[in-house]
């Protein structure tokens, strides 16, 4: 295919060409009516490219075949048999994934190392999770993806389970033994669905990670706007073999999306295509080099370890993409929020995410030598400053198995229960009605439907204490809990 060509960008510069004037969405009709004070801020051209599809760049009958044509470039870039692109973000793509392959009251597996977004998919979507818990890792106290054999024997369990859902790379980079897991699917013919948001630009260079499509998935949602091009809130479907059908996948697509799609998230999503494929060897290349560099000056600071290929080493993960800084930092005396609170205040750095015992930072094609340098002059001023940062109290890890909490009423019904708010002291023992989840990275601790128990309370508590951010609780200070009442709960 010419992947010179990028559809959606050339209809949209056809559209300015012309000079439409539009007698529908958007109100502001390309800029016309803008806040000149918004403008100042964002730009005109964000408002002459905010346009809808059928308002210019493609007739009422889509004869042009915009959207479509510039689908098929990225199936092709990609090595999938079927692309569609997702203007909602991969949150909403990947609940549109599992209801593409499970119904409510169905079955499907999931690992525990979900995000936030896939707990809210349980919910909405009514599927029955069967958690496989990701492999633990108690020295770095960090998830790695689930392994082959966990998924079997899950599966052996459950064989009426409808497919699996696994997320890889996770928020630290680490990845899953993607083909293991999706032979394993195969063998009960069940299809793979894979959270690979992290991983838009894997399939562009032979260092990096294997790709979902390249290492048997099914169906593969990634985020562009993460280590990609495009702006937030591009996601992409990525389709091959006949275990998902394509039709489910549309139709469940216009379930939950948009009816009003932002063509500036096409058209970026078609231009980091053109890009990735004419120039994404040497751009990722040069960023492969940069994040060795990155990560060997950081090794060489006193009190910060950086995470890398040691991980695979040790069997904890089946891979490492080297483009993930991961730094722990607790040898400083700190915590990971306390690091990345400090960057951004004394040296305008603002990492990627942090928890209680690391911060990290992604590099992409995007950084530069400036970039580089001052990553690394705010890691080195944070070494010299740690010992002006306030101690905070101290948040209390528990043992990974703690975490396992026992799965007592299907999540959808606990989320709809009728409800009672209990005091923390007296909240162990009963079945969560909400999801708690430290963010960043916002994978939920307690999810609806599972017994709270002290070891995470004290967890959870002593985290909010710390200063970590717990959004979803109906109380951030765990000092109450959203609990099934109690007459639901003995019923």
């Amino acid at each position: 295919m010419d992947h010179a060509r990028v559809p959606v960008l050339e209809a949209l510069q056809e559209f300015r060409r012309r000079g439409d004037v539009v007698y529908g969405p958007p109100g502001h009709k390309q800029g016309r009516g803008a806040d000149p004070r918004v403008v100042d801020v964002v730009g005109l051209d964000v408002f002459r490219s905010d346009v809808l599809t059928l308002n210019g760049l493609d007739d009422r009958r889509e004869s042009q075949g915009v959207l479509s044509q510039a689908q098929d470039l990225m199936a092709d870039a990609v090595g999938a048999e079927q692309a569609f692109f997702s203007t909602c973000g991969s949150s909403l793509s990947v609940r549109t994934a599992m209801l593409a392959v499970a119904g409510p009251g169905e079955k499907l597996l999931l690992s525990r190392n979900a995000h936030k977004s896939v707990i809210a998919a349980v919910v909405v979507n009514g599927v029955e999770p069967i958690w496989v818990h990701p492999k633990f890792d108690t020295e770095r106290h960090i998830a790695h993806p689930p392994e082959p054999d966990d998924v079997r024997d899950r599966l052996r369990e459950h064989p009426d389970a409808k497919g699996m859902l696994l997320i890889t790379p996770t928020d630290w980079g680490t990845c899953a033994d993607i083909r293991g897991v999706a032979r394993v699917c195969h063998e009960f013919g069940v299809p793979l669905i894979v959270d690979e948001a992290w991983g838009a630009h894997l399939p562009f260079h032979p260092d990096l990670p294997p790709w979902g499509m390249d290492a048997e998935a099914d169906l593969v949602v990634t985020s562009v706007h993460k280590m990609g091009g495009a702006i937030e809130q591009s996601s992409v479907f990525h389709l091959q073999y006949d275990r998902v059908s394509p039709e489910a996948l549309k139709q469940r697509e216009d379930l939950l999306g948009t009816t009003s799609a932002s063509t500036l998230v096409y058209a970026t999503l078609d231009g980091w295509r053109r890009q990735m494929v004419e120039h994404g060897h040497d751009l990722l290349d040069t960023a492969l080099h940069r994040a060795e560099r990155i990560r060997g000056a950081a090794g060489d600071l006193p009190g910060l370890r950086p995470m890398g290929q040691e991980v695979v080493e040790e069997g904890l993960a089946a891979s490492f993409d080297p483009l993930k800084i991961v730094i722990d930092v607790r040898e400083l005396g700190i915590s990971g929020m306390q690091a990345a609170e400090w960057l951004r205040a004394h040296r305008h750095v603002d990492v990627g995410g942090s928890d209680t015992c690391r911060i990290n930072a992604s590099i992409t094609h995007a950084d530069d030598d400036e970039t580089e340098k001052v990553l690394l002059d705010a890691l080195r001023a944070l070494v010299d400053g740690a010992d002006s940062i306030e101690r905070q109290p101290l948040v209390h890890l528990p043992d990974p198995s703690v975490l396992e909490l026992e799965q007592a009423m299907l999540p959808r019904e606990a989320f709809f229960a009728e409800v009672e708010h209990v005091r923390a002291e007296s909240a162990a023992g009963r079945i969560a009605a909400e999801t708690i989840s430290p963010y960043p990275p916002g994978v939920p601790v307690i999810a609806p439907g599972e017994v709270i128990t002290n070891e995470v309370l004290d967890y959870l508590r002593t985290s909010a204490d710390h200063g970590a951010l717990l959004p979803d609780a109906a109380d951030p200070s765990v000092r109450t809990l959203r609990v099934v009442a109690r007459h639901r709960q003995a019923g």
